[in-house]
């Protein structure tokens, strides 16, 4: 072989791996890009969860709030009604007395 030829094959052997070499660097670089972009979305997501997880944690102390609320409006209902449930029996045992001192008086009890 002389040397033109020797040029000319080591030529094409360098421009090969050249070749090789730019193939294997942009798979590398594809897949870091797409590691990337599933990093991004992963990252996306946790802050997706993450905004939606407050949402519902602020929810549940409205939803708290607004229950001890109701629970103290019917203790205070209950209490009003124990109230007037009291009230009742004394106006009740009331007027059965007055009615037994009308009678007693001699009147018609009404």
């Amino acid at each position: 072989m002389d040397a033109a030829t020797l040029g000319a094959v080591a030529t094409m052997v360098v421009g090969l791996a050249a070749a090789a070499a730019a193939l294997i660097g942009h798979r590398g670089a594809n897949a870091a890009q797409q590691s990337g972009a599933v990093l991004g979305g992963y990252s996306t997501l946790v802050d997706n969860l993450q905004e939606e997880r407050d949402k519902l944690q602020t929810k549940l102390v409205e939803n708290e709030r607004l229950l001890a609320a109701a629970y103290a409006e019917l203790a205070s209902e209950r209490a009003d009604k124990a109230a007037l449930a009291g009230q009742i029996t004394t106006l009740t045992a009331e007027n059965l007395r007055l009615r037994e001192r009308i009678v007693e008086l001699g009147g018609q009890p009404t």
